[in-house]
């Protein structure tokens, strides 16, 4: 079993605020474990304040869910007392956020953590995340929900009827 050092943490973190900071962005990143405890959370100068708080809720939500956020979007939207009840569960540790920007960080076939990223637009959230983790050797496909082994990309909107499409709107 994989798990997620903090100098791994440290080396996403490191990647994301550099590929933010080339397109002009401060961003909050935030790096939990596969049960969705914080490992590293780091806001940078001229970042929002409530931005590393929103990064966390992403990356627990790609953790525990087992899914990046952006493939719950429709699931959500479909069901939105159901999701809204998760996140009042007595062991949710935070609210579950299906949007762009959380990422669920696989390393050969396993869950090992997840990823959120706060402070862009939702668009620029997710594209600095698939960026840092693919650059950085980790795996982007998870199988659609409720399709046995059909894999659905985290970059591919629409890829499957049960996974979302991407909107664009501020995370």
């Amino acid at each position: 079993m994989s798990s997620l050092t903090l100098d791994a943490a440290e080396e996403i973190i490191d990647a994301a605020h550099k590929r933010a900071q080339s397109i002009g962005k401060a961003v909050s990143v935030a790096v939990v474990d596969a049960g969705g405890f914080p490992i590293a959370i780091r806001r940078p100068d001229g970042a929002r304040p409530l931005t590393p708080d929103i990064a966390r809720a992403k990356a627990y939500t790609a953790a525990v869910m087992q899914r990046p956020g952006k493939m719950l979007k429709k699931w959500q939207e479909s069901q939105p007392v159901f999701f809204a009840q998760l996140s009042q569960l007595p062991g949710a540790a935070m609210p579950i956020m299906a949007t762009e920007g959380s990422l669920t960080i696989k390393k050969d076939g396993e869950i090992i953590g997840g990823l959120g990223i706060a402070g862009g637009t939702a668009d620029e959230d997710q594209q600095i995340a698939e960026e840092v983790l693919a650059s950085l050797g980790y795996e982007l496909e998870f199988a659609a929900w409720g399709v046995a082994g059909k894999q659905a990309s985290t970059s591919t909107p629409d890829s499957s009827s049960s996974s979302p499409s991407s909107s664009g709107k501020d995370a």
